[in-house]
Parts: structure tokens; C-alpha cells; sequence
């Protein structure tokens, strides 16, 4: 396993759009746009390009002047953030070796070892996409269907993503479902994801599948597909993303307790 980071890129998907939070990227968080912060955050990881893709003018307006961070202007009619960012590949041209971090655009405090970390995951695995998880370290977690649950093959691909409880302590479970049996690998997903550029465009082609649409889960068409995706542990704790003004609330009160 290598312990040095391979060159990688950070792409940032900025919708203005967003059904639970209006012009989400532009909320202030300190006194500092969202997607000020999350830019920030990629370059403190190390990326040798940071990238955000935007749909609006008024995005790009709030990143203007910001050292060391580009735009790129996207369609508006973009499915999902993949799509938006195999669009940035054609755009700059980026080899298909190259590794791009998707980090996303509601991920202010995004730790910088653990984008570091979905990257090196593409430099010790072959696989054409990865992702990180962390432990889950109590029952009412697992049972939660907003928690994305997975499962992972000895040499640490993933299996399975599910918003169910997985792996299922049959007998455990049987007695007892509010604590979790000690020695099993329960992990929940963080949604973080690295690409090898060359995969980007070749997975917005992918058509969507049944295991997808039954769970809701992107990535699942990745798997659905024959396609691996390497998965590790966060070194460092994801603080939550921010979807509502009660999330924006909790975000302030983080960021105080920090300072």
C-alpha cells in the first residue's frame, strides 16, 4: 500500500437549486458562503486543481477572486453531481488515469485527511470509483434508513449498499435489537466519492437499475453494472452535511464551539 497521495483533483458539483434549502451554496456559514468553505477545504487537502462546478452566475460571483479555486460553468439540467462533473472532464481535458475527488458542495467542514484518503484509495486499488465509510456504533444508527448502510469484500471493495440494517446479527437480533452485537464490521457510508476521469463519462452513460431505483442509491448502478468500488475507513470524523436551516443552525453552533 503507498503512503504518499497520488496528484488529485477536487471537483465541487454547486447547484443553486435546492428543494429543502434555497441557493444553498451561497449560505453563509461564519459570515463565509458555503461553497467558499468547501473549497477552502479541498485546497487544504492538497488537490492539485480545485474545480467547482456551477449552474449559476451568482456562484461563480461569490468564488470570483478566491485564490487557487476555478469555475466552471455547467448545464443547468444536469441529473446529479457525477453528471455535472464528467461535464468539468470534457472541459479540461483531464487524462483517464487522473483521480477526481467529488467532494460535495454541502460539505463545509469536510476533514482534509479524509478527501486525501478517497483519493489514495484510487492509488492502492485498481477499481474505477471509491468512497468512505466509518463504524456505527449504535443500534438506532443502524436501524435509521437515512444511514446508508455497506458491506465490504475481504480485499475491502464494496458489496452492498443499503438504507436496511446490514449485516444482519441473525441471532443477536433475534433477542435483542437495540444494542449491537460486539465484533462485526457495521459501517455506514459517507458520501464522499473519487473517480478515475476516464470513468466519469462512462458512468453517467450507465442506464439506472432496479437495485438503484428500489433503494434510492446511486451508486448502486456503479455495482449493478459489474463495476467495483473501492472502499476504506475515514481517518477523521464527516461532520453532517448541511440539507435545512436547522442544519445551517447546528453549523453556526459547531463552527462557534471551534473558536
Amino acid at each position: 500500500m503507498s503512503n504518499i497521495v497520488a496528484p488529485f483533483i477536487v471537483a465541487i458539483p454547486a447547484r443553486f437549486g435546492s428543494t429543502r434549502l434555497p441557493g444553498k451554496p451561497l449560505r453563509e456559514i461564519g459570515g463565509v458562503p458555503m461553497v467558499v468553505r468547501v473549497a477552502h477545504r479541498a485546497l487544504q487537502a492538497g488537490a492539485v486543481q480545485v474545480v467547482v462546478a456551477v449552474d449559476d452566475q451568482r456562484i461563480a460571483d461569490a468564488l470570483a477572486g478566491q485564490p487557487g479555486i476555478e469555475i466552471c460553468m455547467t448545464r443547468t439540467d444536469h441529473a446529479s453531481g457525477s453528471d455535472r462533473l464528467a461535464e468539468c472532464a470534457q472541459h479540461y481535458g483531464w487524462s483517464n488515469d487522473s483521480i477526481v475527488v467529488n467532494l460535495q458542495g454541502d460539505e463545509p467542514f469536510a476533514p482534509a485527511a479524509g478527501i486525501r484518503a478517497v483519493a489514495q484509495a484510487l492509488v492502492d486499488d485498481d477499481a474505477p470509483m471509491a468512497t468512505l465509510a466509518t463504524a456505527i456504533v449504535d443500534a438506532e444508527e443502524l436501524f435509521d434508513p437515512n444511514a446508508v448502510k455497506l458491506v465490504c469484500a475481504v480485499g475491502g471493495r464494496a458489496l452492498y449498499f443499503s438504507r436496511a440494517p446490514m449485516p444482519w446479527a441473525r441471532d443477536a437480533f433475534a433477542g435483542d435489537r437495540t444494542v449491537l452485537p460486539a465484533g462485526l464490521p457495521f459501517l455506514r457510508h459517507i458520501g464522499i466519492y473519487a473517480y478515475r476521469a476516464g470513468f466519469l463519462d462512462r458512468y453517467t452513460r450507465l442506464s439506472r437499475t432496479p437495485l438503484e431505483q428500489i433503494e434510492s442509491l446511486e451508486q448502486l448502478r456503479v455495482l449493478e453494472h459489474g463495476h467495483a468500488i473501492a472502499v476504506r475507513l475515514t481517518p477523521e470524523p464527516f461532520p453532517p452535511g448541511i440539507d435545512t436551516e436547522a442544519d445551517l443552525i447546528r453549523a453556526e453552533q459547531w463552527l462557534s464551539a471551534r473558536h
